[in-house]
């Protein structure tokens, strides 16, 4: 039986992250980046295709844990199995690495005597390479082209090979612990340092405690908030400060269907999000790493400006089929890369201009050729905004004049001119962004609104909706007592509900987006009706729906990208940055202190 998506846990290092199981199993993990080739990545097809379960004996492979949660407010996830015999915590977690990723995974007894079992299938490239394992200096170590990874117990248990297999078999009585380490390194250098694995969990716990009291919200859902803070942390490239969406790839939007995308990318369109949820708790450092990944990957021509990059800022992310994965419970094809990099998507020069400027209120430390970026973006903007663009969502069909991506050359033009007038020493031509400004408002208000229904359309001439017309009020596009604010709230809430939730558009008929199919309600565009309704004077209505949000995410905090209110379960990929950002804004806009407003 198929664990569902909400029942992973995530443990992560700062680099790449793994999924594990409330079986036991670590089923995904990708070294050593994020968007490297997974060594276990049973989740998109079986075990075959590379896990790694440590269970008590017997435990069958539907036999779920007691109990787990994260150790306080850290990364380390703690597993309690209640046996016949007695009770073991496994303890796992990733330590910030030095030069070579660990995943450590610590069997601590609680009482009794319990007998365990662990096996490892290690097969790289994403399930398809079976690597030669041998002994050497106390490991066994595996190893296939590039790649090598080396396993060792402390205190050293019984081990051997069985069916390409790797397994061990212990027993943990009350007070007693075995630890396994498992450590990447390139096939061709020499064994990696070896680290001791309770001194890694002491400094883990240690660096996850003094994070996590940097956090400045002190609401009402802090436990909420700092939750997906250590995700989108977790989330975190740390080498360049860029911020992964997933760091899964191919994770269903709807069970058995195509749309299946890889995510472990950097998308510009999560810029001004992401760095209104850190400022707002206090992170000025991560928004600075992420402000910098960004000017770093934008520079450059900006006809060139992509939707999204690589960790360090690549741009060739070559979309491709891993054909011999049967993907997440039958859900194909299985896709690396990303093909939507290609697309253009107008909105991305608001997000990057609105996040610059967002940085600059914040206090950042300013960089001298920002703003000459910023006008160089505008520059391209002025004469490209009225052409049609695939859009906020990436479809895969026809190109057209999406409202949002209107919207958002308005905030372009809008964020250059406050900047102007709040600092005149800066270069540039205000009266120029202002008539840019009141051009892209007058077209977008007569075009993109449907006076018959009182509403945004989701593009111009469409009887369609798109739940992104609900940022228009958070954009300050239009005051929150427009009726046209209101009405296109209302409509949305009408057309594209799902039992309370929102889905992005809609998927009856011929969908905009030229795929077949259908998706769940998708919970960034949830909470940004949260805060819809709070800014337009309907508070009550915000706040019960965000507890009910807050009521999906799994025992252990997190969500994915979307939910079937049907099947009442999460869908895409796991976990979703996007989700969390709107939480965290949400949360804050809750306790009225928006920095982004």
């Amino acid at each position: 039986m198929t664990p569902r998506i909400e029942d992973y846990a995530l443990i992560g290092d700062l680099q790449t992250a793994a999924l594990v199981g409330r079986n036991g199993s670590v089923d995904w993990l990708c070294l050593p980046r994020f968007d490297s080739g997974a060594c276990f990545a049973a989740l998109l097809g079986t075990e075959e295709n590379g896990h790694w379960r440590i269970a008590p004996q017997g435990a069958g492979p539907s036999d779920t844990c007691t109990r787990r949660g994260y150790a306080g407010d850290s990364l380390v996830l703690e597993t309690y199995w209640e046996t016949r015999t007695g009770t073991v915590k496994v303890i796992d977690f990733m330590p910030q690495r030095d030069t070579a990723p660990d995943l450590m995974r610590i069997i601590e007894g609680v009482s009794g005597s319990v007998d365990m079992s662990s096996v490892l299938r290690l097969r790289f490239d994403f399930g398809s390479v079976v690597p030669w394992v041998r002994r050497s200096h106390g490991h066994r170590v595996a190893v296939a082209g590039p790649d090598s990874v080396w396993l060792r117990s402390e205190p050293p248990v019984k081990t051997w090979g069985q069916q390409f297999s790797t397994c061990s078999s212990f027993t943990v009585t009350e007070g007693e612990s075995v630890a396994f380490v498992l450590t990447w390194h390139p096939s061709h250098a020499p064994r990696p340092k070896l680290i001791d694995p309770r001194k890694a969990l002491k400094h883990t716990l240690h660096d996850w405690a003094k994070w996590t009291e940097r956090c400045t919200y002190e609401g009402p859902y802090r436990e909420a908030v700092l939750r997906s803070l250590i995700t989108l942390k977790a989330l975190t490239y740390a080498p360049t400060g860029g911020i992964v969406a997933a760091p899964t790839t191919s994770l269903p939007e709807e069970i058995g269907g195509v749309r299946n995308w890889d995510y472990r990318f950097c998308w510009l369109r999560d810029a001004t999000l992401t760095l209104g949820a850190m400022v707002a708790a206090g992170y000025l450092d991560e928004a600075a790493a992420w402000r910098d990944w960004l000017l770093r990957a934008v520079a450059g021509d900006p006809a060139d400006l992509q939707i999204m990059y690589g960790l360090a800022g690549e741009r060739r992310l070559p979309e491709v089929e891993l054909t011999w994965l049967t993907g997440y419970e039958n859900s194909r094809p299985v896709r690396t890369g990303n093909a939507a990099v290609h697309q253009r998507q107008l909105d991305v020069y608001g997000e990057v201009i609105d996040a610059l400027r967002l940085a600059r209120d914040a206090g950042l430390d300013s960089k001298p050729h920002a703003w000459n970026l910023q006008l160089s973006l505008l520059g391209f903007l002025e004469s490209s905004w009225r052409e049609p663009d695939e859009g906020l969502w990436e479809i895969r069909g026809a190109r057209r004049h999406f409202v949002h991506s209107k919207v958002m050359a308005w905030v372009a033009a809008d964020r250059a001119v406050r900047s102007l007038e709040e600092n005149p020493e800066l270069p540039g031509d205000a009266d120029r962004w202002r008539a840019m400004r009141d051009a892209v408002h007058a077209e977008v208000c007569d075009k993109g609104y449907d006076p018959e229904r009182n509403t945004f359309t989701q593009s111009y001439g469409s009887r369609e909706l798109d739940a992104a017309t609900l940022l228009i009020v958070r954009t300050g596009f239009l005051p929150p007592d427009d009726p046209r604010v209101i009405g296109t709230v209302d409509a949305v809430r009408a057309e594209l509900g799902s039992d309370g939730l929102v889905r992005r558009y809609s998927t009856e008929g011929v969908s905009v987006d030229g795929l077949p199919g259908d998706e769940g309600a998708f919970l960034a565009c949830s909470f940004w009706l949260v805060d819809a309704l709070q800014r337009i004077g309907r508070p009550g209505e915000a706040r019960e729906l965000f507890e009910r949000l807050l009521e999906l995410r799994n025992d252990v905090g997190l969500l994915a990208e979307e939910y079937d209110v049907t099947a009442g379960r999460q869908l895409g990929n796991f976990p979703q940055a996007f989700s969390h950002i709107g939480l965290v804004n949400s949360a804050v806009d809750l306790t009225g202190d928006d920095p982004a407003g």
